[in-house]
């Protein structure tokens, strides 16, 4: 099993990116996927997750501005990240989990992806 992620960039703030999470080895329909994110001095926090129904889960900060989507035909999992702001800076993780329900905690995910970098200036 094998998870890619890729999008990461810098951007000003007010700017958009979409990050996207490859998957290999599995069948993702089963799967629910997670964006995690790791800032400097922080920890690693769930940002946006998505059950295998597709039900959404998103974390305050980034409520009207992120959304995360799915194409279980592509095997690929998607976070367009909109209005960026420089406190969104941090390392962007996919993860996945064979769960109907969104685990909110690292320990929970099965599989992850190798990280990609997202660095807003003000």
């Amino acid at each position: 099993v094998q998870l890619q992620a890729s999008g990461g960039g810098l951007v000003q703030a007010g700017g958009s990116l979409r990050l996207s999470c490859a998957a290999s080895g599995l069948t993702f329909s089963n799967y629910a996927m997670g964006w995690f994110r790791l800032a400097p001095g922080k920890e690693r926090d769930l940002v946006a997750g998505l059950s295998s129904g597709g039900t959404p889960y998103y974390t305050e900060s980034v409520k009207g501005r992120f959304t995360i989507s799915r194409d279980n035909a592509k095997n690929t999992g998607y976070l367009q990240m909109n209005n960026l702001k420089p406190e969104d800076t941090a390392i962007y993780y996919c993860a996945a989990r064979r769960s109907r329900i969104i685990p909110t905690t690292t320990i929970e995910y099965d599989y992850w992806g190798q990280g990609t970098q997202v660095t807003v200036s003000s």
